[in-house]
């Protein structure tokens, strides 16, 4: 094939920041394409396969964009808008590059609503974060998606997911197989959302290295867990002492999200959801947000706003 040399010059950029320190943002680009780049002043020269200095173009022109547009441009930026450039997706708006989450092996996940923003600002804001909201809102599925990110860009070193196993109208003891095959359908959701964000292979060597975790919260009780990330899913079915004992695992360099619907606990009458107990003991307290999502912010099938609306409407009567 001919080689083709392509010189781009930018101007008003700082092209430290565009770089990189030591040119690691290069670097980055060096490592995903045959062709040479390199760069003197504010002049970029690209030597190529046509095809392939075209592309290399319209990444160098898009981390140009969002650093002049963000005032900023991390690794994590300029993988993400590689792996969007080389998708054949469209120019990011800077609203949407500052609401993308993760990028994954099928598309990227970004916050949708005005509730997921919100979210998305909170999680990374604080160490500790409840989301609260109905089906179908992404709560699970951010969370996921910002724990990740961050292992992604080394900020923790594990993530570890947790689910109370409290039995929905099904007993566990009537269950097929062993304990672990009786809990995993509880954990199954984490799975799904893991699976959807990661190659089959990657994600099945960070289960077996330990790297992630999916463990039902009982497991968690005596850890201390740094430098990881720390997910409590369906977090309305955990008792008020469950709380407590998993917020105490939280070590050092740990961030950790608590999602929940407080409208559909399972626990036996007798007992407190420990979610709604956290809303009236930590509110206010520095380092821990809370966030609430309603039927807006359902990204599911559109009948699932209508169903939730349908229900509150029958709870509100009385009946």
């Amino acid at each position: 094939m001919t080689s083709v040399e392509k010189k781009l010059t930018l101007s008003n950029v700082d092209m430290l920041s565009l770089l990189g320190v030591n040119d690691s943002n290069l670097h980055i680009l060096e490592d995903r394409f045959n062709s040479t780049i390199s760069v003197r002043g504010d002049l970029v020269n690209i030597k190529g396969v046509l095809e392939e200095v075209e592309l290399v173009e319209k990444v160098v022109k898009e981390m140009e964009y969002v650093l002049n547009t963000t005032g900023r441009l991390n690794r994590n930026d300029v993988e993400t808008i590689l792996n969007l450039t080389v998708a054949g997706k469209e120019v990011i708006t800077e609203e949407e590059f500052d609401s993308i989450v993760l990028y994954t092996k099928n598309d990227i996940v970004k916050a949708k609503t005005a509730g997921q923003k919100k979210y998305f600002q909170v999680a990374n804001k604080n160490d500790i974060c409840f989301a609260i909201g109905p089906a179908g809102t992404g709560k699970t599925y951010l969370a996921v998606a910002l724990a990740v990110s961050a292992l992604k860009r080394g900020l923790v070193n594990r993530i570890v997911l947790a689910r109370p196993a409290v039995e929905a109208g099904e007993s566990l003891g009537f269950l097929p197989g062993d304990f672990q095959e009786k809990i995993d359908p509880y954990l199954r959701p984490l799975y799904d959302a893991l699976d959807d964000m990661m190659p089959s292979e990657k994600l099945k060597g960070y289960l077996e290295k330990r790297i992630i975790e999916i463990v039902p919260l009982a497991y968690m009780r005596g850890r201390t867990l740094n430098n990881a990330f720390v997910i409590l899913d369906e977090a309305q079915n955990a008792t008020d002492t469950q709380m407590k004992m998993f917020l105490t695992r939280l070590g050092a360099n740990s961030k950790a999200i608590i999602t929940g619907d407080i409208t559909q606990i399972d626990l036996p009458s007798r007992a407190r959801s420990g979610l709604i107990q956290a809303q009236e003991i930590l509110t206010g307290i520095s380092g821990v947000g809370f966030v609430y999502l309603d039927r807006d912010d359902v990204v599911r099938h559109k009948l699932v706003k209508d169903i939730i609306d349908a229900y509150d409407k029958f709870h509100s009567s009385g009946k």
